[in-house]
């Protein structure tokens, strides 16, 4: 295997032809996992596409909320599109190669839409809490143009970072193993793979990771408080419950995001070093598991989304028997899929 050598800056950087995707070699029963991220990227698929297109063909339902919510639906496809498929041909063709160019580019998405994944996070809980701050103010706050705006900013400010953080890697040589530790081209096992100083690039990707992760879960953090203030203060007790209740959602959301992420850094914070194996499993759970469950948690099961399926079935005249029971269909799915990946 030839190995490229690039002359930068006075400096000789030595770029290897691709590299091994090694992170489910030593894992048990790894055809049953295969199949449950098959089973898991058909669902995120079916869900997701079905919310973008019901929001997208109703025109009631589209409001600054559900312009946040076809935004976190966009991100999972797309995220999950990323890793899931890949990782699925290296079960099924048994090839693990992924060339340096193409492990630069699927690293570059992956965390841009992983980034994104957080931001749009953070976009819902700034509409929940308008909406329940604000509510006299909600509707020249929270515009359908300002919702746009703040999703545009989001979606240049990390493609920018990552395309930095991205590009300090090509400044990295690579002369010994070319194994990945991980299910994909992933930051931090690559860099490990170094055989140059990567002191410099591993701080300021650290930093930028940290700040796209921990800025956001600090904002919702921090609304939840604004709400939960806002909310005790209500003299009602109805009005206390349903506004709680519009949160619930969006929590749920936010803790199957960020709970394995945090459990992670924080284990290999205190021990200095995770099992690999571990690691695998749990960020790869983690980058699965959200887009699937988002659309079901968060978007099918409230009533604007049902009433606009049925709607849609409705004026389209597809009276099949399938169509009529499909929205029943999505809530007994949701309910069973929720449970077993849950519990």
């Amino acid at each position: 295997m030839s190995f490229l050598r690039t002359l930068i800056n006075s400096s000789v950087i030595i770029h290897p032809p691709g590299f091994y995707i090694a992170g489910f070699e030593s894992f048990p029963f790894i055809s049953a996992y295969f199949i449950f991220l098959a089973v898991v990227y058909v669902f995120t698929v079916l869900f997701n596409s079905l919310l973008i297109f019901t929001v997208v063909v109703n025109h009631c339902l589209h409001t600054p909320k559900f312009l946040a919510i076809v935004n976190l639906a966009v991100i999972d496809l797309i995220l999950s599109t990323c890793v899931i498929p890949s990782m699925i041909k290296i079960f099924l063709i048994k090839d693990n190669f992924i060339p340096y160019d193409m492990c630069m580019v699927q690293m570059y998405i992956y965390y841009v839409f992983a980034g994104l994944e957080s931001l749009a996070l953070t976009i819902l809980a700034y509409d929940r809490l308008i909406a329940i701050c604000f509510p006299l103010r909600q509707s020249s706050i929270n515009t359908l143009r300002s919702m746009f705006c703040i999703v545009g900013v989001s979606w240049c400010f990390n493609m920018g970072v990552d395309a930095y953080s991205t590009s300090t890697m090509t400044q990295l040589s690579f002369c010994k193993s070319i194994r990945v530790l991980s299910y994909f081209c992933d930051y931090a096992p690559v860099f490990r793979l170094a055989c140059n100083d990567y002191t410099l690039q591993w701080t300021i990707s650290s930093f930028l990771s940290l700040l796209l992760l921990l800025g956001p879960l600090t904002f919702i953090l921090l609304s939840y408080i604004s709400i939960l203030v806002t909310v005790f203060k209500m003299k009602s007790l109805d009005r206390r419950v349903k506004a709680l209740a519009t949160c619930v959602e969006h929590i749920i959301v936010v803790s199957i995001f960020y709970i394995p992420l945090l459990v992670i850094f924080t284990v290999g914070f205190y021990s200095g070093a995770v099992n690999p194996d571990h690691r695998v499993l749990s960020l790869s759970l983690a980058s699965c598991i959200p887009p699937c469950v988002n659309p079901i948690v968060y978007s099918l099961k409230t009533k604007e989304i049902k009433e606009a399926l049925r709607a849609l079935c409705q004026t389209s005249r597809l009276q099949s028997c399938f169509v009529l029971h499909y929205v029943d269909f999505i809530n007994f799915a949701s309910r069973v899929w929720v449970t077993a990946v849950l519990f």
